[in-house]
C-alpha cells in the first residue's frame, strides 16, 4: 500500500512533480511492483489528480472515503475489509526503495514464530552532521534486540561523553504491519507524543506495539523538499 496525499506542508504537490518524465508517485508505484515481493500493490489517495495519474498509467489505485492525517490511517481504511495478514507501507515520496530492504522487512514476520512483533521498519546509519541535525530526518534509537525505543526529529541519542562512539540512525518511512496492529492504530486517537513530534510511529509505541527496526545500508533519496527533488533527478540520471 502506498499512501499518497496531494497536499504536503513542506512541499505541496510533491508527489505529482516530474521525475524523469513520470510523476514521483508513479515512479514509487512502479518501483514497488518491480520488487516482485507482493501479491498486490495499490496507491491509496485523497486526490483526484493522483488517482487519474495512476489509473491512466494502468495502475491500481483506491480513493480514500475519509480525511486522514497520516499514511497509516489511510492504509487502515483501505485494508480494513481485505483478507490480508501483512501489509507493507511504502511512502509515496520514496521512489527508489529497493527490493533487498523490503524483503528484510517481510522476513521479520516469516521468522517471528511467536507473533510477538507488531511492526517492522527500516533504519539507515547517518554520519553527516547536517543530516543528523536536520529536523526533516526522523532519528530512531533501539534496544539491544533492535526494537525501537523512540523516534524523534531531535538529535538522539545526546552525545554527552565524547570518548564513547555513537551511531545515529535515520528512520526510513517504510513499514510492514500485522493487520491488527494497523487497525488498532486506526482506532486510537492521535497520542500526545505523536502530536508533539508529528511522527506516526510514536503512536504505535504509545499504545504498546513492538516495532522491529531493520538496518539497511541502502540510502536512497526521499523527497521532502524541492532540494530533495533535484537530488532525486541527479540520482535517477546515475541509475
Amino acid at each position: 500500500m502506498i499512501p499518497a496525499r496531494y497536499s504536503a506542508s513542506r512541499f505541496p504537490g510533491k508527489l505529482m512533480k516530474d521525475l524523469g518524465g513520470k510523476s514521483v508517485i508513479l515512479r514509487t508505484y512502479e518501483a514497488a511492483i518491480n520488487t516482485d515481493l507482493f501479491q498486490d500493490v495499490f496507491v491509496v489517495t485523497d486526490s483526484d489528480i493522483i488517482f487519474k495519474n495512476i489509473s491512466d498509467s494502468g495502475g491500481k489505485v483506491l480513493m480514500s472515503k475519509k480525511s486522514h492525517e497520516c499514511g497509516s490511517d489511510r492504509i487502515a481504511e483501505a485494508v480494513e475489509n481485505m483478507d490480508v495478514d501483512i501489509v507493507v507501507n511504502v511512502q509515496g515520496d520514496e521512489p527508489f526503495i529497493d527490493a533487498i530492504s523490503l524483503s528484510k522487512l517481510i522476513d521479520v514476520f516469516k521468522n517471528d514464530f511467536k507473533k510477538e512483533i507488531d511492526l517492522a521498519s527500516l533504519k539507515v546509519q547517518i554520519t553527516n552532521k547536517e543530516d543528523i541535525e536536520n529536523t526533516n530526518n526522523v532519528k530512531v534509537i533501539t534496544d539491544v534486540n533492535n526494537l525501537a525505543i523512540y523516534f524523534s526529529r531531535s538529535v538522539i541519542p545526546f552525545h554527552r561523553d565524547k570518548e564513547i562512539k555513537v551511531k545515529y540512525y535515520k528512520h526510513k518511512g517504510v513499514y510492514a504491519f500485522r493487520k491488527q496492529a494497523l487497525l488498532d492504530f486506526y482506532n486510537t486517537p492521535i497520542t500526545p507524543l505523536e502530536a508533539s513530534e508529528k511522527i506516526e510511529a510514536i503512536r504505535y509505541q504509545e499504545i504498546g506495539k513492538k516495532i522491529k527496526m531493520v538496518e539497511t545500508n541502502v540510502e536512497t533519496v526521499g523527497i521532502d523538499t524541492p532540494e530533495d527533488l533535484e537530488k532525486a533527478k541527479k540520482y535517477l540520471d546515475l541509475k
